[in-house]
């Protein structure tokens, strides 16, 4: 049975792709969005992203069944506490945040004895590319999508929540959120760390501009997630620190055991170093066909 009312607060890539899938699968009879500039609603409108955009967040959320956070970590909970009155008994809140203990911590509270429920989301389908205008429906398809109850959630909303990511096409995986924040701080955290620093030592202006005409296609592929949101990474970052330092500290101890290998040159460790991360990633793409793009 389709959602009545699914508003999406933040239209951008997530959340405009996630108002395309419900709409084209016709698993919402209205899909509402919510965005902060004017110029959003025109967009929203021309892309055909959700049903109908507004400026007005209790409007926007006024007798919603689903209510989905697809705005940077830092804007939830002001967004959360503002919609408190509009907000209808029964209503789920779930979000799309890369980091779920500190979101857990901050919303749950919220809406204890409003009668609404909240249950933590991560779709592991993000991108580079910012907007609703690189929205697309099909952008959960085979992704891995983690949802995150607690002892305090409903087993009817962490049920409807699970069947949200599902009905998009998500393969769904149930973790505690410091499970969840463990395991992102290596596999999606750190590789944004690495690709920054690249991009950072590689292209600096200290370098003589010849050096960035040697960057060919491996270079931009390793780089190509440095390009997302710095806002949305601080607020990842910051929000997942202990984790992305500790997972930080590790990395440049194995880097540091390659530098004396190089320095020794020692040949059979330097070949073990690339050979055990072709194995591993070789395996690890056999396993999983289709990648999600984050």
């Amino acid at each position: 049975m389709p959602w009545q009312k699914v508003t999406v607060v933040g239209v951008g890539l997530l959340g405009g792709s996630l108002g395309l899938a419900l709409k084209q699968r016709g698993l919402a009879k209205q899909v509402y969005g919510y965005v902060r500039r004017a110029a959003s609603i025109e967009e929203c409108q021309r892309l055909r992203v959700v049903d109908h955009a507004s400026q007005d967040l209790l409007l926007a959320v006024d007798g919603a069944d689903l209510v989905v956070l697809c705005t940077p970590l830092a804007q939830m909970r002001e967004l959360t506490h503002a919609m408190l009155p509009a907000l209808k008994k029964g209503a789920i809140l779930t979000d799309v945040g890369s980091v779920k203990a500190s979101v857990v911590e901050q919303l749950e509270p919220l809406l204890a004895g409003t009668g609404a429920h909240f249950v933590g989301s991560h779709p592991m389908a993000g991108a580079e590319k910012m907007g609703a205008a690189s929205a697309r429906a099909d952008l959960f398809h085979n992704a891995v999508c983690v949802v995150t109850p607690t002892a305090r959630s409903k087993p009817e909303a962490v049920r409807k929540t699970e069947g949200l990511w599902k009905s998009v096409g998500a393969r769904v995986i149930s973790l505690s959120a410091e499970t969840h924040d463990e395991f992102v701080s290596r596999s999606s955290h750190l590789p944004h760390v690495v690709a920054a620093e690249l991009s950072n030592y590689v292209l600096s202006p200290a370098h003589p501009r010849e050096q960035a005409l040697l960057c060919a296609n491996g270079f931009r592929d390793t780089t190509r997630i440095a390009s997302g949101s710095p806002e949305m990474w601080r607020d990842i970052a910051l929000a997942n620190r202990k984790n992305v330092a500790r997972v930080l500290g590790v990395f440049i101890e194995d880097l540091q055991e390659l530098q004396l290998a190089l320095e020794r040159a020692d040949g059979k460790s330097v070949e073990e170093f690339f050979q055990t991360g072709k194995h591993r990633r070789d395996h690890w793409c056999s396993q999983n066909a289709s990648p999600s793009p984050e």
